[in-house]
């Protein structure tokens, strides 16, 4: 046994820029009681990333390993940490986070407090540059932003989904449910999502406890390029693919009537939002009809799941 408790993951793909702010946030994080360590996978990096990983000046006395994954995907990232992990608990972030200096400290009081099998905390926004009037609130979960409540509970609804820009869980559960479908997920700058929500519904699937802390906060950083109705647009589509995977799983490429009917219906909502009052307002609905083509068209056209 290593006698690690916590291994920290994060996964990195070709964001240099973003990796540097987050590695100069890192060290403000408290120390748990427990021995912990830092997991860097570098997914097939080709810019700066391994120099920068190579060069960066770790805290004293912290125990960071830095491994490489060739095969591009997040899901491929994900589960070469789990592979590596030497902790008991295995807690992602992202590479544009910042977290709280009392995140891994919030999580190691939820774990000898609950003993949970998996956990996530709160995810908050952090704009870099001047927020947009078209982006509501209502559109600031496709950005990252979780909050299931103000207090510490059990979740056991697959709607309260759990991200993996600040989750844990315990390894052992991957002996149970698998690690990450790797038909799912971002693939360089393909913006595919989806391995985490699989994966989560997967562990309240088997019976395991999942338990959340809005104690543990992290803050995902946003960059400009986000700041575009085409992401959302995007994002939505490529959600609706990997929903359509997931559901027709090993059946028939013919999607359900019923999503034609779906489909149209949204569209109409938005030509009546539009006349109405002006495209400042549609976006919300236009990513309705985004997901709906992506459902479809993931239905017909998306590979065949992977076993786990």
């Amino acid at each position: 046994m290593s006698g690690i408790a916590y291994t920290v993951a994060l996964c990195t793909h070709n964001h240099a820029d973003r990796l540097e702010r987050t590695l100069g946030d890192l060290p403000r994080i408290r120390a748990p009681k427990a021995s912990w360590e830092l997991l860097v996978v570098d997914n097939a990096s080709q810019d700066g990333t391994p120099e920068l990983l190579a060069r960066n000046a770790w805290p004293e006395g912290w125990n960071v390993r830095v491994v490489r994954e060739e095969k591009l995907g997040v899901a491929h990232a994900r589960n070469r940490a789990i592979i590596q992990a030497q902790g008991e608990y295995l807690v992602f972030m992202d590479d544009d986070e910042t977290p709280d200096p009392d995140w891994l400290c919030a999580f190691e009081r939820l774990i000898l407090q609950h003993s949970p099998d998996a956990f996530g905390g709160r995810i908050s926004v952090a704009f870099e540059d001047l927020r947009p009037g078209w982006l509501t609130d209502e559109l600031l979960g496709f950005l990252g932003q979780l909050h299931w409540g103000d207090e510490i509970k059990l979740l056991s609804d697959p709607a309260t989904k759990l991200y993996t820009g600040n989750f844990g869980f315990r390894k052992t559960i991957c002996d149970t449910i698998g690690n990450f479908d790797v038909t799912l997920g971002r693939r360089g700058h393909d913006n595919y999502g989806g391995e985490d929500v699989d994966f989560y519904r997967r562990i309240l699937q088997a019976g395991f406890n999942v338990w959340w802390t809005p104690e543990a906060v992290i803050h995902h950083r946003i960059q400009a390029a986000k700041l575009n109705r085409s992401y959302f647009l995007d994002l939505h589509y490529k959600q609706g693919r990997m929903e359509a995977i997931r559901r027709r799983g090993q059946g028939s490429r013919i999607p359900p009537a019923y999503f034609y009917g779906q489909l149209l219906r949204a569209i109409a909502a938005v030509w009546a939002l539009y006349r109405e009052q002006g495209r400042n307002v549609t976006l919300r609905k236009e990513m309705n009809v985004a997901y709906f083509l992506g459902l479809m068209i993931g239905w017909t056209f998306g590979p065949k799941p992977s076993d786990g």
